[in-house]
């Protein structure tokens, strides 16, 4: 909801309408061209050249020692935007770092979704989140990843990032 109110303010201020990104259009945005689960390729390794996830670094402070990336990061919590190399579009943390929030209400599948990228939306208390988190670990730290938030929710592993029309 807040997401949703600072876009409606953005557009207010500058007269052009912000929005959040439709799921198909973050998922299009990460995917940057690319055809293997996450944009920097199929090998995992990488994954601390290019996103903030679960990794060394992160497991010396929360403690998690299992399911973690084989590479640290130099971030065991939130990195400073731009910290990792863009993908192929030029655009910073598209995985991890924090979950973006998408205009999306939350669907288990994507039966019923619409086939030209427009949001499913109605009035729904959880929305479709993407990209993962710092939290989240390599096997779920993919472009076509997601996961679902309540509308109210809070963290300091959400954030969001706004589209223009």
């Amino acid at each position: 909801t807040d997401a949703t109110r600072y876009a409606a303010w953005l557009s207010k201020q500058t007269g052009r309408n912000y929005r959040l990104p439709t799921e198909a259009e973050w998922e299009y945005a990460a995917r940057a061209g690319s055809t293997t689960a996450r944009y920097w390729g199929e090998d995992r390794s990488r994954q601390c050249e290019f996103a903030n996830g679960a990794d060394v670094s992160g497991a010396k402070i929360v403690g998690q020692t299992t399911r973690t990336a084989e590479c640290d990061d130099r971030f065991a919590l939130l990195a400073p935007v731009g910290s990792f190399k863009p993908n192929a579009f030029g655009l910073f943390d598209m995985a991890g770092n924090v979950w973006e929030w998408t205009q999306d209400c939350w669907r288990d599948s994507y039966t019923g979704a619409s086939g030209d990228g427009r949001a499913v939306e109605g009035s729904c208390g959880q929305r479709v989140i993407r990209g993962g988190s710092w939290r989240t670990k390599p096997e779920s730290l993919r472009s076509a990843g997601r996961g679902l938030g309540t509308t109210d929710q809070r963290g300091d592993d959400l954030g969001f990032r706004v589209a223009v029309d």
